[in-house]
């Protein structure tokens, strides 16, 4: 049976290939449609016009308050990290729950860096289907590599990609952990305790009191939908124990960012006037020394 988790790969990148047709992109992105599936290409197509996307922002606000702006930030701001750690000579990058994300090709930085998409293997087989249908051929960079967090070992599996521990690499871990169990996301902490000094972790978590329901942050829609109805998201912090948690598995924390950072970095300077969700917060983090 499918992993009900793989479907929830299309929904953000809707968005940003929506956000292309924007006067000022937050972020530019020219695969963001062309890697999608049918069915996406076509929604993304329509998002051209100016109703279209007002009405998918709305319908995606209504779940989720301030849900459009917060899946476009988070990318930004994940982006804007992994471009200052390629300065210091990170050697590979892994993306960690890929989906549809598009960095390995629409980032000019990484046309030379080895970069590992790791996912479920159904998502796996429909990106290297997209890719194949825009390229050809997956492009000589990239390497998908199929896994279930819940029950493969990434040691052994990186490892046989070529992506082990040693070199210094660039963790991405966006939108991911909260489809988790904790002990997936403690056993996938525990690889990344592996990491040669020098690595970098940027991922995203879901707040803790989303979660069980003692704060719902204006997307009452959203748990109603992904914790009550159908229990997808699993795993949550709370904002002031992330850097303990990072700590356990030799990882310190260099920055938390959520709406007030997003809105001055991002949206303010774009001269957008968007809020942006409360119950996903961004986490940069590096290796600490053995």
């Amino acid at each position: 049976m499918a992993n009900p988790a793989a479907q929830t790969a299309l929904g953000p990148m809707i968005v940003v290939a929506a956000d292309q047709h924007e006067p000022e992109p937050l972020m530019h992105d020219p695969w963001a449609a062309q890697l999608l599936p049918t069915a996406g290409r076509f929604t993304a197509a329509l998002t051209r016009w100016s109703p279209v996307r007002t009405a998918l922002k709305s319908a995606t606000n209504k779940k989720i308050s301030g849900g459009w702006s917060s899946f476009l930030c988070r990318k930004r701001y994940i982006d804007d990290q992994l471009r200052a750690a390629l300065v210091n000579d990170i050697d590979a990058v892994v993306i960690l729950g890929a989906g549809y994300d598009t960095r390995a090709v629409r980032l000019p930085e990484l046309a030379d860096i080895g970069v590992c998409e790791v996912d479920l293997p159904a998502n796996t087989m429909r990106k290297t289907a997209a890719l194949h249908r825009a390229f050809g051929r997956t492009p000589p960079n990239m390497t998908l590599v199929p896994v279930d967090f819940e029950t493969d070992d990434l040691t052994e599996v990186l490892g046989r990609a070529g992506f082990g521990p040693h070199r210094r690499t660039f963790y991405v871990w966006e939108a991911v952990t909260q489809y988790l169990t904790e002990s997936a996301v403690r056993r996938t902490l525990a690889y990344l305790a592996q990491a040669a000094p020098g690595s970098v972790l940027a991922f995203t978590y879901v707040r803790e009191d989303f979660l069980t329901g003692q704060h719902t942050y204006g997307a009452e829609g959203a748990r109603e939908q992904f914790v009550v109805k159908s229990p997808l998201w699993r795993f949550g912090l709370r904002p002031t124990a992330v850097g303990s948690f990072l700590a356990e598995y030799g990882w310190r924390e260099v920055e938390q960012v959520g709406p007030a950072e997003y809105a001055a970095r991002y949206l303010v300077p774009a001269g957008r006037d968007l809020a942006v969700s409360e119950i996903e917060r961004a986490v940069s983090a590096e290796r600490a020394p053995r």
